[in-house]
């Protein structure tokens, strides 16, 4: 590699380091400047304004650095519901485990089961696993050791910033966070570098936690984090070894 494609491939890195780092907290730093930031006046309306702007900064970013972006580049790209129906199908361990823990939250309201397991996840895949794995991958092309790690780096970084940057629960968010992120990313991997199934997994794993209120040392405790890898390690099987033996006869199909 020349010089001029090194030096242009070290300002790419820094650009999305620094894009991941700070897309979902720029109200915050314009706030820290003394400028004014207006927020939806409806329930999390400072929240979804903060994904809303993440993920026009992400795509503007995203075209600077390729402008021949396709949607494949951030794994927009739709490639069948066999892959999500798998990694949905792989959740029932959380599911199952939590409902014989817990019992349906009382104060479970449907705006937040929608934000929480559906809306923000959708941003969070669409910036960390579709813009900090899939288009570096893809677009930028970074190994696929490099992609995966930064955003999960990043991913849990972020999550343990929320929690309070310190002590054993923040901690362990950190880890949870960081695995969750190198999960996402793989399962991506595995379905063509499309985020559908590590969205619909995401998902579905956000709503279990949503549905049923358990025990804090169920939640965080040795329960909790089984239940995670077993879903986990199943996702990543049924993908693994059944997702292409599910797509093999419409690809014989269409080639005969």
């Amino acid at each position: 590699m020349t010089a001029r494609p090194k030096i242009r491939a070290t300002i790419g890195t820094f650009i999305v380091v620094l894009v991941l780092a700070l897309s979902q907290s720029l109200r915050d730093i314009s706030r820290a400047l003394g400028l004014g930031f207006p927020r939806f006046p409806f329930p999390w309306g400072s929240s979804i304004l903060d994904n809303a702007i993440a993920l026009v900064l992400v795509l503007a970013v995203a075209l600077c650095l390729a402008p021949r972006l396709k949607k494949e580049n951030l794994g927009l790209h739709w490639n069948g519901w066999a892959g999500p129906a798998l990694t949905l199908l792989a959740t029932l361990p959380c599911w199952i485990g939590l409902g014989l823990q817990g019992k349906i939250a009382s104060d479970l309201r449907m705006v937040d089961l929608l934000m929480l397991a559906l809306v923000f996840p959708l941003a969070e895949e669409i910036i960390f696993r579709g813009f900090g794995f899939v288009y570096t991958r893809t677009a930028l092309r970074w190994s696929l050791p490099a992609a995966a790690a930064l955003q999960a780096v990043i991913f849990g970084l972020i999550h343990w910033f929320n929690a309070g940057a310190g002590g054993g629960v923040a901690a362990e968010i950190l880890c949870i966070t960081f695995f969750g992120g190198l999960l996402f990313a793989a399962l991506d991997a595995l379905d063509d570098y499309a985020i559908w199934s590590g969205w619909v997994f995401h998902c579905s794993v956000n709503a279990a936690w949503e549905v049923f209120s358990v025990s804090d040392n169920a939640a965080t405790g040795w329960i909790g984090n089984s239940l995670r890898f077993a879903s986990a390690l199943l996702a990543l099987l049924l993908l693994r070894f059944i997702l292409p033996r599910l797509r093999r006869p419409s690809r014989d199909g269409a080639e005969a």
